[in-house]
């Protein structure tokens, strides 16, 4: 029952980071009836963009803070329960300022939802099974990603565009009474009350900014946000404008990546356990995946020459795949180092960072891919991987606890094996 209740945590996780993908690109799709409803501007809703964008990179850090001190049931709780009721909300919008209010609160819940599930993994998941958890946890995005356009148009249909918001949004609200019946506290599998924020002893923002693995950990996400988000936001526009692929077509296509993506956090993770069973030690299995996926997104500049469209869509899935070993194992070893204490913080900080960068650096893509071509991006996207790992692996060259206690008060006995 004990070790029940911890996967039964873990696939909540997993719905909630489906759960925030998907409500975030609803009104990408509901956005062409909502402008011909509303005769909303494209620019009105690049602002109504730009609302979201900046509260989540607030509120990346700010929650994170927030969890590492009230917990990550409480915190959770807090974060699904306001993106849920603020998505809920766009059904009933009449006008684009209450557009505007809305797509902010949503940025504002969904900003804690990452550091929420980093901080948790942690708490219930000693070193060999925390990178798998981790992965099943963040993998919810990739399939979020996946079945959000073709569930918000079958939604859209059967409702009309308001029910592609209102249906997401009761389901969350509905998640957080689940969430908050899980009983954490009496949990024999965890020594101490996990959302007892006087045992936390949380550390201070001076005191993490003063270690250079924080640093080092906010850089690489600075760098490689953005090609994350290039391949959300341009990857259609670059199947039409360059290879010529209909609509429908890449309607049947774009899934394929994110697919990768979600199936690629969970092998990661379960490729960093295994290698710690086999006898590796912590930095060295987290690094050993990392260092594989920085390799596999050399592949990313072949994208712009190869001549068939399948063939190039599989080189973007290989890329996500890449990242999703990437990004579970990134995130893993931030709380290897950073432990309860500090776990959620530094999640909030680097995610705050790249999502920053990423606002920041859109308008040049455009400036770029406008004046030259996508060539100089694919070959951006191969080659900031095995630079961030470089930074990794000569920045922070052992991935051990910072802080004493940091290793989590887990029951020997619930985690032997993997």
């Amino acid at each position: 029952m004990k070790k029940n209740t911890r996967w039964l945590i873990v696939f909540l996780l997993f719905i909630a980071t489906g759960l925030s993908f998907l409500d975030r690109q609803v009104l990408s799709i509901a956005i062409l009836k909502i402008q011909d409803e509303f005769q909303m501007t494209d620019v009105q809703y690049g602002m109504v963009n730009t609302s979201f964008l900046i509260s989540y990179a607030v509120m990346f850090t700010l929650g994170g803070w927030l969890i590492d001190r009230v917990g990550g049931k409480t915190g959770l709780a807090l974060a699904v329960g306001v993106w849920s009721v603020a998505n809920s909300l766009h059904a009933v919008m009449t006008s684009f300022t209450q557009l505007l209010t809305y797509r902010f609160f949503l940025g504002m819940g969904e900003g804690g939802c990452f550091p929420g599930a980093a901080w948790t993994v942690y708490r219930w998941f000693d070193k060999k099974e925390r990178a798998l958890a981790n992965g099943i946890a963040i993998g919810g995005s990739a399939i979020g990603a996946v079945v959000a356009p073709p569930l918000t148009i079958l939604l859209s249909n059967q409702y009309g565009w308001r029910g592609g918001f209102l249906i997401p949004g009761l389901v969350g609200i509905a998640w957080v009474m689940i969430w908050l019946l899980i009983p954490w506290k009496k949990d024999a599998m965890t020594l101490s009350e996990p959302d007892s924020p006087a045992k936390h002893e949380a550390v201070s923002f001076l005191t993490l900014l003063k270690k250079r693995p924080t640093w080092v950990f906010i850089l690489i996400r600075f760098l490689l946000d953005p090609v994350f988000y290039f391949m959300m936001f341009w990857i259609p526009k670059y199947l039409s404008s360059v290879r010529n692929v209909s609509f429908e077509q890449i309607g049947s296509l774009f899934w394929i990546p994110f697919l990768a993506l979600g199936i690629s956090n969970v092998v990661g993770g379960w490729l960093s356990g295994q290698l710690i069973t086999g006898g590796y030690s912590v930095g060295k299995a987290r690094k050993t995946v990392m260092g594989l996926a920085a390799v596999m997104t050399l592949s990313a500049p072949a994208i712009e020459w190869v001549s068939s469209v399948g063939v190039a869509v599989a080189l973007m899935a290989v890329f996500m795949f890449a990242h999703g070993f990437w990004i579970t194992n990134y995130i893993t070893a931030i709380s290897d180092m950073f432990g309860q204490k500090a776990t959620s913080t530094v999640v909030g900080l680097s995610g705050t960072a790249g999502a920053v960068s990423g606002l920041l650096l859109n308008p040049l893509m455009g400036a770029v891919i406008e004046q030259y071509s996508y060539r100089p991006l694919w070959i951006a996207s191969g080659l900031l991987y095995p630079l961030a790992f470089a930074l990794l692996v000569g920045f922070i060259p052992k991935i051990t606890p910072l802080f004493e206690g940091a290793q989590p008060a887990v029951l020997q006995s619930n985690t032997s094996s993997t």
